[in-house]
């Protein structure tokens, strides 16, 4: 469970600027017809975590709204939903969360008053039980009173297969994946733009996170290489165009990972060494490398030990 708190504490992210839509402190940026994202703020933890680190993002439909992440508390869903109504008073439809972690469901309790379908991995419900205790810890000792209502609002709409969604003139095509980053992996897939929201399946900019199996992060991302998105969303850092190369930064950083902690196995280095050498080669070219790389090898050596 340390693991879980490790993650939340070294997130950080980019933010970019567009066409904007403006709720106080809040910010959506326009990158596509009906198609909107808000960028989690550039903040580390020794900054402040105040549960807006993540991408959250708004597709309008002709017959209403899905929400494809919420933040990480009460507060942050409500500036989500205030800055949403600046946009359309259509009917919110759909919420949905792209995996377990607490940056991008905490604001679901924000949109209970909607009624809408929180749509989930098969696995989803399970894994924010587990962590609940955990989680709500985290939440108050970090956010303090911006932490007050957060509640968990499990999903009402498991996702065991491929799911499509009915926006009226668009559909959203959700697809669960096998363990990977978390899991509880899915994506998001917007008929219309062909947009595709990963979550955290990729990073931009930022050091990428394994927590789950880094082989199946590794093929998952394969599996999105094959997808007709013009354009991606990240779970953390700017959306792109050039998305195949950002998904091969990723897998380029994994695959070192890898390599380099099955290597240190072999030649009998500890964990701790391992920690300091693993994936040197990619040391420059992501943001917070030396925290999140060596998170990363803890997670991965033992397992590896064993294969």
């Amino acid at each position: 469970m340390a693991r879980f708190v490790l993650y939340v504490l070294a997130l950080l992210l980019a933010a970019c600027a567009q066409a904007e839509v403006n709720s106080p402190a809040f910010t959506l940026t326009q990158v596509g017809e009906g198609v909107y994202v808000h960028h989690g703020q550039h903040l580390d933890i020794d900054t402040g975590y105040q549960g807006d680190i993540c991408n959250m993002s708004v597709v309008v439909g002709s017959k209403g709204v899905a929400v494809i992440d919420t933040g990480g508390s009460l507060k942050v869903g409500q500036q989500l939903r205030a800055a949403i109504r600046t946009i359309t008073n259509k009917p919110i439809l759909y919420v949905i969360n792209t995996h377990v972690h607490p940056d991008h469901i905490y604001g679901n309790a924000a949109f209970v008053q909607d009624k809408p379908q929180f749509v989930g991995h098969a696995k989803l419900a399970a894994a924010m039980q587990l962590r609940k205790e955990t989680y709500d810890k985290l939440n108050t000792q970090y956010l303090g009173a911006d932490a007050q209502g957060t509640v968990q609002v499990l999903p009402t709409l498991v996702v065991k297969d491929v799911l499509e969604l009915d926006l009226g003139d668009r559909t959203l095509k959700v697809v669960p994946y096998a363990t990977a980053h978390t899991n509880t992996d899915i994506t998001v897939m917007d008929s219309k733009t062909a947009t595709l929201f990963t979550g955290d399946l990729l990073f931009i900019e930022r050091t990428p996170v394994i927590e789950g199996d880094i082989k199946g992060l590794i093929a998952a991302i394969d599996m999105l290489k094959t997808y007709p998105a013009k354009q991606v969303v990240p779970g953390h850092g700017p959306e792109t165009k050039d998305w195949i190369q950002a998904l091969d930064n990723e897998q380029r950083y994994l695959n070192a990972v890898l390599t380099d902690v099955r290597a240190a196995i072999k030649k009998g280095d500890s964990m701790e060494k391992t920690m300091g050498t693993a994936a040197a080669s990619e040391h420059d070219k992501w943001l917070l490398f030396d925290i999140a790389n060596r998170r990363n090898v803890n997670t991965i050596f033992t397992a590896l030990e064993w294969e």
